[in-house]
């Protein structure tokens, strides 16, 4: 069990929220969000990785697993923190509202950026206080953030090839060839190193923020780390790589509901050996720095601690691979060993066998329970009804890779398991015979009936609060192109759907807060 009282919350990634630069920001728009989730009854704000992205966009193929995304840095907030001016903001181009544009995004955002970090140079130069705060932060995070920035600089300079395809001083961590970059790239370094401490800044201050409300954060901690990261180019050996720092054999899952070939994501595996003999130092240090920031931790595909699916580098698809064991209890001791009772919540979906759910109650940890998987067989798939929801789990409607509700319902238009005709006309007979109503509002059916369940936390993602459909979709597995761009306007969300989310969280005693 996490220690959290009975409760509710809402899925929405920082990327997703208003703001006129062309992205969420975890700024003033972000504090907004706070006071909002308060006045709905909510208690809970998750969302996903918060790492630095690279190719594809994703946040769980990160450039780093300790590094916080400098694209959700606040230009309003450099603004009032007098890092950028009023003039260097009116120059920004107008980008849409309602998604996000990465294609161009980093091109516009890192000139000001820059320019933000050299003021935050003066910045130290004039203030003693700045200038102790920042080299405090340069201090504690040394571990990873010399390895990150050093990674991101040489990156840029090489047109941001993957680190394989580096000189091979440079990939294989030449001494003499690491030198000479740090010398040569020490401005860009020093950027870099500033973006982190202004993001962790802002965040500190969103995190205070949320304490102060009475709202916890769920963040999300993939199992895998993207092979083009800093993450495996400094620590080749804990990873399962040939001479050239190629993957022998990657990470994905057999075919399931999401996808009729599986999921070849592509990570590398771990050389679990050499983590068991440095004590789990690296992933104790993962999760010590996931902590400074969130309140529990969503682990990500957490069967692969129980056993994971391997598949051959060369394979184009993730049908043939093999079951091999993880890390298993020991992992999760020698953590707790260091870092105390872990607050996490286990992502148990997918293809489920007994060893995972013996890890899983051994740590006696909640699993995810979604409604969506309830339909589609001979019967309602009993474990994913409301209902039968034990207490020691966490409700959601739909997860960051479901479909909207109303999607779903609809039987979407570009997802990559798309029902026949006659499988969605069974689908939908189903849930009317369950939900009891005319479909009409399915979103809000859906939401009340997890709420009212007697998971221990129910989470609904804000697309479906809205009640948007598939064209709100934040991620379709298997299909590479325009996911995570979603975002919501404020005059979306009403003050009758405010009212209406906050009463079904008092009715179903998920809040004691009032607005």
């Amino acid at each position: 069990m996490i220690d959290l009282p009975r409760s509710s919350g809402v899925l929405l990634h920082p990327t997703s929220l208003p703001g006129k630069y062309g992205i969420g920001e975890i700024g003033p728009q972000a504090h907004r969000w706070l006071g909002t989730l308060r006045e709905m009854g909510q208690s809970v704000w998750q969302i996903l990785p918060l790492g630095p992205t690279g190719f594809g966009d994703s946040p769980y193929q990160s450039l780093s697993s300790f590094a916080g995304n400098p694209l959700l840095i606040s230009f309003e907030q450099l603004g009032a923190d007098g890092l950028l001016t009023a003039e260097d903001l009116s120059d920004h181009p107008a980008l849409p509202d309602e998604r996000v544009d990465f294609g161009w995004l980093s091109e516009i955002r890192r000139p000001l950026l820059k320019r933000a970090c050299r003021r935050f140079q003066e910045q130290c130069a004039a203030s003693p206080l700045v200038a102790e705060a920042f080299a405090a932060f340069l201090k504690d995070q040394a571990d990873w953030l010399e390895d990150y920035a050093l990674f991101t600089a040489i990156k840029s300079e090489q047109d941001e090839q993957p680190w394989t395809a580096w000189p091979r001083p440079l990939a294989s961590r030449n001494a003499g060839a690491m030198a000479e970059a740090r010398a040569r790239l020490e401005d860009p370094i020093a950027v870099i190193c500033i973006e982190q401490f202004l993001f962790d800044r802002q965040w500190n201050r969103l995190r205070e923020h949320a304490r102060e409300l009475g709202i916890r954060i769920v963040g999300d901690v993939p199992i895998f780390v993207a092979h083009d990261s800093a993450d495996v180019w400094a620590n080749r050996r804990l990873f399962d790589l040939d001479e050239n720092g190629q993957p022998h054999f990657v990470a994905g899952v057999p075919p399931d509901y999401f996808s009729a070939t599986g999921q070849r994501w592509g990570n590398p595996l771990y050389v679990w050996e050499r983590h068991r003999a440095s004590d789990y130092d690296w992933w104790c240090r993962r999760i010590e720095r996931a902590l400074e920031w969130c309140d529990f931790l969503r682990i990500d595909h957490f069967r692969g601690f129980a056993g994971y699916w391997s598949i051959p580098g060369d394979e184009d698809t993730a049908i043939n691979g093999e079951w091999l064991p993880g890390p298993g209890i020991h992992f999760f001791q020698r953590l707790e060993h260091r870092l105390g009772k872990l607050p996490i919540i286990a992502e148990d979906l997918g293809v489920i066998t007994d060893d995972v759910i013996e890890l899983r109650d051994q740590l006696d940890l909640p699993g995810m329970r979604v409604l969506q998987f309830a339909f589609g067989g001979d019967e309602l798939a009993a474990e994913y009804v409301p209902e039968n929801y034990p207490p020691n789990s966490v409700a959601y409607t739909g997860t960051h890779d479901n479909d909207t509700t109303q999607g779903f319902w609809k039987g979407g238009d570009d997802d990559a398991t798309t029902r026949s005709p006659e499988q969605l006309a069974k689908e939908q007979a189903q849930i009317l015979d369950y939900v009891g109503t005319d479909g009409a509002q399915l979103h809000w059916d859906f939401l009340q009936r997890c709420l009212a369940s007697e998971s221990q936390l129910a989470v609904v993602p804000l697309q479906d609060v809205l009640g948007l459909g598939t064209e709100a979709r934040m991620n379709t597995p298997g299909i590479p192109d325009g996911n995570w761009t979603w975002r919501f306007q404020w005059d979306d969300l009403s003050a009758e759907r405010i009212s209406e989310l906050r009463e079904v969280a008092l009715q179903t005693q998920r809040t004691s807060l009032s607005p």
